[in-house]
């Protein structure tokens, strides 16, 4: 099969600096989805875990007995979510955009929106959205990370309706958090391996930056703390590529799938206070889970989900 082409943009990496990790990552139980694909995993008001499947559905949790209950089938391929304080769900939706799902189930399509990927709402009932790439699908991610398109975004929708665009530019933009005070956003730039502040007066700042992994989906935890999923490690081969005549990074793209770069197996998660600094860096290559795209805490419950994996993980006391 012929592979889409790239059209390379440069882009000069920080050099990786990385501490290793603070513990060790530890599976205590799984929690089963009845499907595939718990891309984000979000808490809901009453202590539940809420993600949602390749095939569509919205499912909640019981992370104590492990109870299953299907909230809604979006028709797409639902990703980020934000669970609303009226029982509702907020669902970024890859191929339908931004949706919202009533107590009751039903479906209603707020925004339209290419690789819709993560939300967050005020107590205004203004939604805040990223969209990682306007150039690639959710199958395709890797070509966006090989081609560095730079064309992720940091949306608005304002209670009457109208969507602006608040950021552009980003690099894959991904995990969006809500700050306690509302007076800023914090956006995860999987690309640029790194974790911006935006400020709700226009302001933009750098919180994390030079992160070893590609950063993936956030929740700001009940203990305070900024917690991070981290996909994979950085690519040693990519970063070197990157700042470099894009035909290189053509070369390479266009090998055989079995020899070119890929994501190292790895159950990665990452804790930050809201002023940057590494609280917690769980790390392992034990089997046990992989490719995590999501990590939520409540009440010293940590909880990961994955875009490959058919549960939803849930983490030793001791990491919490």
């Amino acid at each position: 099969m012929t592979r889409r082409l790239i059209r390379p943009r440069r882009w000069a990496p920080p050099r990786l600096a990385d501490d290793g990790p603070t513990a060790r990552l530890r599976v205590a139980r799984l929690l089963p989805t009845g499907g595939r694909g718990p891309e984000d995993v979000v808490f809901d008001r009453d202590g539940n875990v809420v993600t949602g499947l390749a095939d569509g559905r919205v499912v909640r949790i019981d992370p104590e007995t492990g109870d299953r209950t299907v909230l809604a089938d979006t028709g797409g391929r639902p990703l980020g979510l934000h669970p609303c304080a009226d029982g509702g769900v907020l669902v970024c939706d890859h191929d339908r955009g931004l949706l919202r799902v009533e107590a009751d189930g039903t479906v209603s399509r707020l925004a339209e929106a290419a690789f819709a990927s993560n939300v967050v709402q005020a107590s205004d009932g203004t939604i805040w959205f990223t969209t990682s790439t306007t150039e690639w699908t959710l199958d395709e991610h890797l070509g966006d990370v090989f081609e560095h398109s730079g064309t992720g975004r940091l949306l608005r929708r304002d209670p009457g309706g109208a969507v602006t665009t608040v950021l552009d530019g980003l690099k894959f933009a991904n995990g969006l958090v809500l700050a306690p005070d509302e007076s800023y956003l914090l956006v995860a730039e999987t690309a640029g391996y790194r974790v911006q502040r935006h400020w709700r007066d226009g302001r933009t700042e750098v919180l994390v930056e030079n992160l070893p992994g590609f950063p993936d989906n956030m929740w700001l935890g009940s203990d305070g703390l900024l917690w991070v999923a981290i996909a994979a490690p950085r690519n040693a081969l990519l970063d070197r590529l990157l700042p470099r005549p894009g035909f290189l990074r053509v070369l390479v793209w266009n090998l055989p799938e079995a020899v070119r770069p890929k994501a190292a197996p790895i159950a990665w998660a990452m804790a930050f206070t809201l002023d940057g600094e590494r609280v917690h860096d769980l790390r392992t290559t034990d089997g046990s889970y992989g490719f995590v795209t999501s990590a939520a805490e409540r009440d010293g419950l940590v909880v990961l989900g994955s875009l490959t994996a058919s549960d939803v993980a849930v983490l030793g006391i001791s990491h919490a």
